[in-house]
């Protein structure tokens, strides 16, 4: 799963607005804003998920899940080069 938090510092990552992460995902604007403003784990249906999920990896975005190996043992993401 993504959270709110990931998404937002994907796209920060990428250099991109919302409305460009909608276009790259093949999701609406609206969808886009209502994951970002989840409170923790994004909620939405399992295609716009998996969507957004494969659109931020062909990007490059590693999402680090809770408990995997990273710095603050904590979600995040990297850009992989």
């Amino acid at each position: 799963m993504i959270s709110a938090s990931q998404m937002r510092a994907a796209r920060a990552l990428l250099g991109i607005d919302q409305r460009q992460l909608a276009e790259t995902a093949g999701l609406s604007l609206p969808t886009i804003q209502r994951m970002e403003t989840s409170r923790d784990v994004v909620r939405g249906n399992v295609e716009s998920l998996t969507k957004l999920i494969a659109a931020l990896s062909a990007c490059g975005i590693e999402l680090i899940g809770e408990g995997a190996a990273s710095h603050r043992k904590g979600r995040g993401v990297q850009l992989l080069t």
